[in-house]
């Protein structure tokens, strides 16, 4: 479809009058202006008949806005050029974040058909602006005298990023070329979404039903009734289901007693994407690097993992290496020694079969118990939800002061979903957040923060963002709320820092609200430290019967074992961050009947990763680099953790963990200013150096302490 500005000024999109479309869609409510409180989306207003007119209308309005821009023959300015080009597309962003923010929270057969079919038309809009000869001259008229225009540090970087924004979209390249390019961004936006819908589908269609109560031994009672409401809302009542969502599949792993049953169900996770059906995500892959590859090069890298780096900390794919290669050899030394305890428990109750990878969870849990004396489950009715989430309110609070209030009478994403106003310590609102706790057949696995509403800026006064966080904790069952483990409290307060970090930004221009990839996860992991320490699990750590507060010989059992298993998790996380690497560093595109399965065996295996330990991810459900995000960009989790774990020292160096200068160093150099400054240069500002790998390994147990 064509969008085309008449000379009367009236839109036309797809042979469709906009302006005669407007007169029918009244009543859309991304056509007026909200009127619910705080400005948030009207959500029990939205139907999914209204998100195509209000995409198409926000669409055209973007190309009357750019050909003004354009048409203006007036010397290029920044405020003539730049600040109105940031502007730009504001129903456009305001309907896409809506859809799809419930695209991944609340999906649906109609609304994924409508991401297919609208994503060929925002890609050509998108590289409509992108390649446009004539905006494009005039921001780089502007960029090329930069140090002339006096602007302030914002309006510089705004200036630096449209015009890298334009050169990395293609802007500098023949047409023949650009052609090909936006050919190529269309298919490789197709392509990410087909991989997505096909990993939820696979992940929904799996149940491993069980009928003899036998077949439940190990398992904790709070994942049996679970299974059994599962069973009963799926109409197989006097069952038990268990999926592979992770509150079923991953307790399951680690407490089933039925060896037999662990096989399925791990085999049913780690075959996503890659059983021969409708789903299979094997071709999607290769069409996916072949493509990103042939983009890559188009633009002048080498390979796409180039093209992707070149925009983030890193860099360059050798100093991603460099960091993977200095955490992977210790961490494969601290695995070879849990295989050996669990080769031990295997032995001892009297088996000779080889560790296979559904039994690392399992017989890992009894190595703990056996070193500790310490059960998880111990811990979980200590953390229940609303408790634990009172403790990452408090925690805020501590250190920057904040409050959170609940606020009824105000649409909600989903019927689940609760909604806080979060205030500042003078009183003046910071913006809105949801919490949307529990997995469902239309929600993406994982957890996440996004937005809403990004925070801006109109007529001088800060308009807060409307953010959303998006779990898939264990449900509450008749009887007894939800209890979390304390591997979901910990994702709880790290997605709660996201949260904190899109709270808290201030900024002017919506093209510098965001920071690298890299340095994206440091505000979230940071948080992650305050989970277990005493001081904390005293405020929230409560029994959900009696009220007591968490022993705390029991938090001394927590903190012995809390290292135990690092080996595993480390290698398997770093497992799937040197794949996600080495499928996009690949300088050549591979040749049709690429076996995707072998080359991952090879990749890994030449790194001596253990046969029992798959990658965290396998490339068929590898929804963070194949579904894009993530791409080239999966090892930020363990580059943030060396940032978070020394600005995490900077708390323990003064001896208190809420220590207001810290805290007001960290929010006003990391946490405020969006991507104004230089990633690295924010963390020195607050840090006062650069950082190193020692506190990591230390807290992970990689290294002695």
């Amino acid at each position: 479809m064509d969008i085309k500005v008449m000379a009367m000024g009236v839109a036309l999109v797809g042979g469709m009058c906009v302006q005669c479309h407007e007169n029918k869609e009244e009543s859309n409510p991304f056509l007026k202006e909200y009127t619910t409180p705080f400005g948030v989306p009207p959500f029990q207003e939205i139907r999914i008949a209204h998100y195509k007119p209000a995409f198409l209308q926000g669409m055209a309005e973007q190309v009357r806005e750019i050909e003004a821009i354009c048409a203006n023959e007036e010397e290029p300015t920044f405020a003539n050029t730049i600040a109105p080009l940031d502007k730009s597309g504001r129903l456009l962003m305001a309907v896409r974040l809506v859809f799809f923010g419930l695209n991944s929270a609340d999906t649906n057969e109609d609304m994924e058909a409508l991401s297919l079919e609208m994503s060929p038309l925002f890609s050509k809009h998108t590289d409509d602006i992108r390649l446009n000869p004539v905006l494009f001259g005039r921001v780089k008229a502007l960029y090329e005298k930069k140090e002339s225009l006096g602007l302030d540090k914002e309006e510089v970087k705004l200036l630096e990023e449209t015009y890298k924004g334009f050169v990395r979209g293609g802007a500098g390249l023949p047409v023949d070329k650009q052609e090909r390019l936006r050919q190529l961004n269309s298919e490789i936006d197709r392509l990410q979404l087909t991989f997505g819908q096909n990993m939820l589908k696979e992940t929904n269609d799996f149940q491993l039903i069980i009928d003899k109560e036998e077949d439940l031994s190990g398992l904790p009672a709070d994942l049996v009734a679970n299974a059994a409401e599962t069973a009963k809302k799926a109409g197989r009542e006097g069952k038990w289901i268990f999926t592979l969502h992770n509150p079923s599949v991953m307790p399951f792993l680690q407490y089933s007693e039925k060896r037999e049953l662990r096989e399925k169900i791990f085999k049913g996770y780690t075959m996503r994407g890659n059983n021969g059906n409708t789903a299979d995500n094997r071709e999607v892959v290769y069409s996916l690097i072949t493509k990103r590859l042939e983009k890559a090069q188009l633009l002048g890298y080498v390979t796409y993992a180039d093209f992707v780096l070149d925009d983030r900390m890193a860099k360059t794919a050798g100093d991603v290496y460099r960091l993977l290669d200095e955490i992977w050899a210790p961490a494969l030394t601290k695995t070879k020694s849990e295989l050996s305890d669990i080769k031990a428990e295997i032995y001892k109750e009297g088996n000779a079969f080889e560790a296979e990878g559904w039994d690392w969870r399992y017989y890992a849990d009894k190595a703990r118990k056996t070193r500790f004396e310490f059960d998880e489950n111990e811990i979980r009715p200590y953390l229940q939800l609303e408790n634990v989430r009172e403790g990452a309110f408090y925690v805020a609070h501590k250190l920057y002061g904040i409050s959170f209030t609940k606020l009824d009478n105000i649409p909600l994403p989903h019927p689940e979903a609760e909604a806080f106003e979060c205030k500042d310590k003078d009183g003046t609102t910071l913006g809105v957040l949801y919490m949307d706790y529990f997995p469902r057949s239309g929600k993406r696995g994982g957890a996440w923060c996004g937005s809403y509403r990004s925070q801006t800026y109109k007529d001088g006064a800060r308009i807060g963002p409307v953010v959303t966080i998006v779990c898939n904790f264990t449900r509450p069952t008749a009887g007894q709320p939800a209890l979390l483990s304390a591997d979901e409290a910990g994702t709880l307060f790290h997605e709660f820092g996201h949260g904190l970090h899109s709270l808290f930004r201030d900024v002017h221009y919506y093209g510098i609200s965001g920071v690298p990839r890299d340095f994206v996860e440091l505000p979230s992991q940071v948080m992650e430290h305050w989970v277990t320490e005493p001081e904390v699990l005293a405020v929230y750590a409560k029994h959900y019967q009696t009220g007591e507060v968490i022993p705390s010989e029991l938090i001394e059992k927590l903190d012995r074992s809390g290292k135990y298993g690092q080996g595993f998790a480390t290698v398997e996380y770093l497992a799937a961050s040197f794949l996600d690497m080495d499928l996009h560093v690949l300088k050549e595109v591979p040749e049709p009947g690429f076996d995707l399965l072998a080359f991952e065996e090879k990749v890994l295996s030449e790194r001596g990763l253990p046969r029992q330990i798959p990658s965290r991810y396998r490339t068929t459900y590898f929804n963070h680099t194949m579904g894009g995000g993530y791409t080239a960009g999966y090892y930020s989790y363990i580059w943030a953790e060396v940032l978070d774990a020394d600005a995490f020292e900077a708390f323990k160096e003064t001896g208190d963990l809420f220590h207001p200068e810290t805290a007001d160093r960290f929010r006003r150099y990391v946490l405020t200013p969006g991507g104004i400054d230089d990633a690295m240069d924010m963390y020195v500002n607050f840090r006062g150096k650069k950082p190193n790998t020692t506190p990591l390994l230390k807290n992970r147990g990689l290294v002695e302490n």
